[in-house]
C-alpha cells in the first residue's frame, strides 16, 4: 500500500520573503517590483472600467459637457471601483494579480469576506487622499501634483520595506496580505505546450 505524502509545497520566488503564519506552510509576500507592476498593470486595466462607467453615467444622466455633474461621476466612480475590488479580492485576485501571481488573503491565509475586501478598498486609498488633499489645500498646478502624488507612491511603496511581513500599510490596516502564489498545473502545462 502506498503511504499518502502532503504536497511539498514550491521553492519561494525570486525576492518573495518567507512569511512564518503558524497556519500551515509559510505565505510567500511578493518582491514589491513585482507588487509594483502589477500596480501599473492594473491601473492601465482600470482604463477600461472608468471608460465603460463613464459612458454608462453619462448616458444615463444625459451629460453632454465633461465638466457637467463632474462631482457625482467621481462619487459614481469611486462606487463603481469599489465593487469592482472587493468583488475581485474577495475571489482571491484581480486580473493584474493573477497575471502577476499575487494573491490576496486574510492574515490567516483564507480568501477575503466581501466587508474585509471593502475595508481594504477604503484604506488603499491612502495611496492617494494625502496629496490630493495637499493639492487642494495649496491650489497646486497639475506638474505639481504628479511629482507630488509620485513621490508620496514611492515614499508609500518603500514603508512596506519596513513592515515585518513586507506588506503594504493599507494591507496591515485591513488584516490583508499579498502573497505569492504558484501557476497552477494546468497553467503550467498550457504554458509548455501553447
Amino acid at each position: 500500500m502506498t503511504a499518502i505524502r502532503p504536497p511539498v509545497p514550491p521553492p519561494p520566488a525570486e525576492g518573495a520573503t518567507a512569511v512564518p503564519t503558524g497556519h500551515g506552510p509559510a505565505l510567500m509576500a511578493p518582491p514589491l517590483r513585482r507588487r509594483m507592476a502589477c500596480w501599473l498593470y492594473e491601473g492601465m486595466l482600470m482604463f477600461g472600467v472608468v471608460f465603460i462607467a463613464g459612458y454608462l453615467f453619462s448616458t444615463l444622466t444625459q451629460t453632454r459637457h465633461a465638466l457637467d455633474n463632474r462631482h457625482a461621476l467621481q462619487a459614481f466612480l469611486f462606487v463603481v471601483f469599489g465593487i469592482y475590488f472587493a468583488w475581485f479580492w474577495s475571489r482571491g485576485h484581480t486580473l493584474a494579480m493573477k497575471t502577476w501571481h499575487i494573491r490576496v488573503v486574510d492574515r490567516a491565509g483564507r480568501a477575503l469576506s466581501q466587508p474585509r475586501a471593502l475595508a481594504r478598498y477604503l484604506f488603499a486609498w491612502l495611496w492617494f487622499l494625502p496629496p490630493l488633499a495637499l493639492a487642494t489645500a495649496f491650489t497646486l498646478s497639475a506638474a505639481e501634483v504628479l511629482v507630488l502624488l509620485a513621490g508620496w507612491v514611492a515614499i508609500w511603496a518603500l514603508l512596506s520595506r519596513f513592515h515585518p511581513e513586507r506588506q503594504f500599510l493599507h494591507d496591515a490596516l485591513a488584516g490583508t496580505r499579498l502573497i505569492h502564489q504558484e501557476a497552477l498545473p494546468r497553467q503550467l502545462k498550457r504554458k509548455r505546450h501553447g
